[in-house]
């Protein structure tokens, strides 16, 4: 399907995300967050290819489809050389279109994140909290974990703990749920 601009997208999305497998745990197995993964550990040959994709895919339509705006967040991921420089702003806005696609409470909890790193805490919080009584979230532990997060950097770390933990119960992964226990162990307050 060489004229399918989503192929393209799709190719992209899964070289994109493969390019990252050797950084996503530790030599004992543990999850490592995306902010804290060693850059140097993405397999470049992966992301140039990944690349290579999302521009067929981009040179095919417009607007683009999910898969194309789902590489194309990953892609900023990966053309930004350490986290701190990664264009949040951008992934702002590739949400945002993803979202008007989809509609999916998943996708505006991962804008609520690119916000909060984009505006602040505070702004990625106010989202959050918005999806708090979303019903398809209720069970899904990445909700209280955003929270969490978004609660430390502003301070709260006894409310993040309990978020922390709460994420922890929900979490079906037991490495995600050691990861969440740790992380509510480190909040001080």
């Amino acid at each position: 399907m060489p004229n399918e601009a989503e192929a393209h997208g799709l190719v992209a999305l899964m070289e994109l995300h493969a390019s990252r497998a050797r950084a996503r745990v530790d030599a004992a197995g543990a999850p490592i967050l995306l902010l804290d993964q060693d850059r140097g550990r993405w397999d470049r040959l992966l992301i140039q290819r990944g690349l290579a994709a999302l521009n067929r895919s981009e040179s095919l339509a417009r607007p683009l489809g999910p898969y194309a705006l789902q590489a194309a967040i990953v892609a900023c991921h990966a053309r930004a050389r350490t986290a701190s420089e990664t264009d949040w702003h951008a992934i702002v806005a590739l949400y945002d279109a993803l979202f008007e696609l989809s509609g999916s409470p998943i996708v505006e909890l991962n804008r609520a994140v690119a916000v909060g790193m984009a505006f602040g805490p505070a702004a990625g919080l106010e989202l959050v909290e918005a999806l708090l009584d979303e019903p398809a979230l209720r069970a899904y532990h990445l909700l209280p974990s955003v929270r969490a997060d978004l609660l430390l950097k502003l301070d709260r770390p006894t409310e993040a703990r309990s978020e922390f933990e709460r994420a922890a119960a929900l979490a079906q992964n037991s490495r995600e749920r050691e990861l969440l226990l740790e992380r509510a162990k480190r909040c001080r307050g």
